[in-house]
């Protein structure tokens, strides 16, 4: 590497909970990762029809519900007669859909709540008042989301939580590069009022240039999802990581844990 950011805090965040070894999204998913010294969380989050916020990826039920009910389209107490879990196994049957005072219950003092915002704009309302219901500060809960105008909104209405912009990159086939740029990223950030930058797991994009830029740019903040593999991670955390979202906590935690422990006195 050309520079290294490196950073012995970077986060570990489990991807929709420990979803590698539990239905994602799940509270099986999200007690299994404290289990597995997760620092936090990642979850997704939409809107129902009666205005209430569930954690779920899809816009409807019918890959981890077995049924198909449109998020958007239905009540709270309709998604709540499906089960969320036997789809992974047979012993997570029986995993009921989530709320955000069901994941802040089970959720240690000290832990963070990453949230998805899947549903824009009419998400940020009523996420506003769970947040402050639930006495949800910025060292408790940061907010990410795709779309521009969601995370506007929330550094809007809500300048006391941290968000971050999400994106991911295409590569052309005819020229190799990548879009969008680090120069559209920072535009992009700036522009919405992002605290740092969510971004894709793509090494080949993803450089100490890239991050020197957003650093000489001002934000100095990024998360990398979703990472799995522990030479990745390293990857990642020299470059100053905030936080590595990953669908094996445990597995990330002991290949970090070992990293560190090689360290030469002063670290890198």
């Amino acid at each position: 590497m050309k520079s290294q950011h490196h950073n012995s805090q970077t986060r570990i965040i489990g991807h929709r909970g420990a979803s590698y070894d539990a239905p994602e999204n799940t509270l099986a998913a999200f007690e299994l990762a404290w289990q597995q010294a997760a620092d936090g969380v990642e979850g997704d989050f939409h809107v129902t029809r009666d205005g209430c916020i569930v954690c779920i990826h899809d816009y409807d039920t019918q890959r981890t519900g077995g049924q198909r009910l449109v998020i958007a389209d239905s009540h709270l107490s309709e998604l709540q007669l499906l089960e969320y879990g036997s789809w992974k196994a047979a012993q997570f049957a029986g995993q009921p859909i989530q709320r955000v005072a069901d994941i802040v219950a089970g959720m240690p003092e000290e832990k963070l709540l990453v949230m998805e915002l899947k549903t824009c704009p009419e998400i940020v309302a009523p996420l506003l008042q769970e947040i402050q219901s639930h006495g949800l500060t910025k060292n408790r809960v940061l907010l990410i989301a795709f779309a521009q105008r969601t995370i506007a909104e929330c550094t809007r209405q809500m300048t006391a939580v941290a968000a971050h912009w999400l994106t991911a990159y295409k590569r052309d086939t005819g020229t190799g590069h990548w879009s969008p740029t680090v120069d559209e990223v920072i535009q992009t950030i700036q522009s919405c009022g992002a605290d740092g930058l969510g971004t894709e797991n793509r090494t080949e994009v993803v450089t100490p240039q890239y991050i020197d830029s957003l650093h000489n740019a001002g934000i100095d903040q990024f998360h990398v999802w979703t990472v799995d593999d522990a030479e990745q991670a390293k990857y990642y955390r020299e470059l100053g990581a905030w936080g590595i979202t990953t669908n094996r906590p445990a597995f990330i935690r002991s290949a970090l844990s070992d990293t560190l422990r090689k360290l030469p006195t002063g670290g890198v």
